[in-house]
């Protein structure tokens, strides 16, 4: 169980990180995404170990990992710009 939450947070820190990094500033606060992201890891794994029972380590970290993620996505910020400008129709 203690590996199952370990795990599910440390992914929940990376994919956060990697938010941080790829969509940087459409993000209102970045300390606000990696907390997020280490909570939402951790209950997810939590989560589908409760439901799945124990003896499922991978399908539990995969689960919340997918929990942060989208916990994550609900994070971005839909005023502000990607920084991509679009392409001029010719």
């Amino acid at each position: 169980m203690l590996g199952e939450l370990l795990g599910s947070a440390l992914i929940g820190l990376v994919l956060a990180l990697g938010a941080l990094r790829i969509a940087r500033g459409r993000f209102r606060d970045a300390r606000l995404v990696v907390a997020t992201g280490v909570v939402a890891g951790a209950f997810g794994g939590l989560l589908a170990r409760a439901v799945l029972g124990p003896g499922n380590l991978l399908t539990s970290l995969v689960l919340g990992g997918l929990v942060a993620a989208a916990l994550l996505s609900l994070l971005l910020d839909a005023d502000r710009p990607t920084g991509a400008r679009p392409h001029p129709i010719r």
